[in-house]
């Protein structure tokens, strides 16, 4: 692949598995309606606004508080995607977190799927960092540089999960595949229903050049703005929902989902040679002994 975001084949195969499932009828929940229908707002309501027309959201951070947004409902299983401009100029210490949690707060048994974008000074890269928890365990960081500046417009971040995969997507490119083995293990999460969340946070104690750089609050607020929400999922209802056993009626539990395809596997490739800055299964200072889930082959 060269330096354009995606092949139009890898983009082709999965618009049109989305639009294919807009009319096929399943017991999966399918979503894009409005913020009021899909969220609710965590905390610091007066840190939230709309575009007039209600369709973009902004969330903005000042020396007092950030604020956040999480989905009404918890899924388990499916496509969840969401477009992000971020924070310009000098964000650094500023964190944009887009991620998926199975409690509303970081209890010590949660499940959680992250991207988190690590604001930088005026002129430096965004990176990405995704993480995987399961159980209340994580430390399974990867960091990225993008391929674009993702200040200047609106780019697409999803998650396909599934039982066999995790994926984690920029504009439909596969930037990190996290594989299950198919056994009992502690590092897949696949139990718990999870919501959706969104925030914007001060995390200057770590979040730039390991915490050297500092937020400089005389250029706040910071906003990031949303839009474009769209979930195809099996929706939980207590004590089981039905479309947990039936997952694979949905085109993100097939088999063309439990694995890349070719055009992905490029995408993919492109993104690990140019792109991954960290990667913890390389970290053998960190991990003396190298985690159990970094033996198992993405490209399977």
């Amino acid at each position: 692949m060269d330096s354009r975001a995606s092949s139009s084949v890898s983009m082709t195969i999965f618009l049109a598995a989305i639009v294919l499932a807009l009319f096929h009828s399943s017991e999966a929940a399918l979503s894009k309606g409005s913020f009021e229908d899909n969220f609710s707002i965590m905390w610091s309501e007066e840190h939230f606004t709309t575009s007039k027309d209600g369709q973009i959201w902004y969330l903005s951070l000042d020396k007092d508080t950030g604020c956040g947004f999480q989905t009404k409902q918890r899924y388990r299983f499916g496509w969840f995607s969401m477009k992000l401009k971020l924070v310009a100029g000098d964000s650094a210490g500023v964190v944009t977190a887009y991620y998926m949690c199975s409690e509303n707060g970081a209890g010590p048994e949660r499940d959680e799927l992250d991207f988190e974008f690590l604001g930088n000074r005026t002129g430096e890269p965004y990176l990405i960092q995704t993480n995987v928890y399961k159980n209340g365990t994580g430390g399974r960081e990867m960091r990225h540089m993008l391929w674009f500046d993702p200040t200047e417009d609106y780019h697409t971040y999803s998650i396909l999960w599934n039982n066999h995969q995790i994926v984690f997507f920029v504009d439909i490119v596969p930037v990190r595949v996290f594989k299950n083995n198919g056994e009992g293990n502690n590092f897949f999460p696949n139990e718990k229903p999870m919501y959706l969340f969104s925030s914007i946070w001060n995390a200057d104690d770590w979040a730039t050049r390991g915490g050297l750089e500092k937020t400089n609050w005389k250029l706040a607020p910071f906003v990031s703005s949303y839009k474009d929400f769209s979930v195809d999922g099996c929706q939980w209802e207590d004590p089981y929902p039905a479309c947990v056993s039936t997952t694979t009626k949905n085109w993100w539990d097939q088999y063309d989902a439990w694995h890349l395809s070719g055009d992905q596997k490029m995408d993919y490739a492109w993104v690990q040679r140019n792109l991954v800055i960290y990667d913890y299964c390389k970290d053998s200072e960190r991990y003396p002994t190298q985690p159990e889930e970094c033996s198992l082959s993405p490209w399977d």
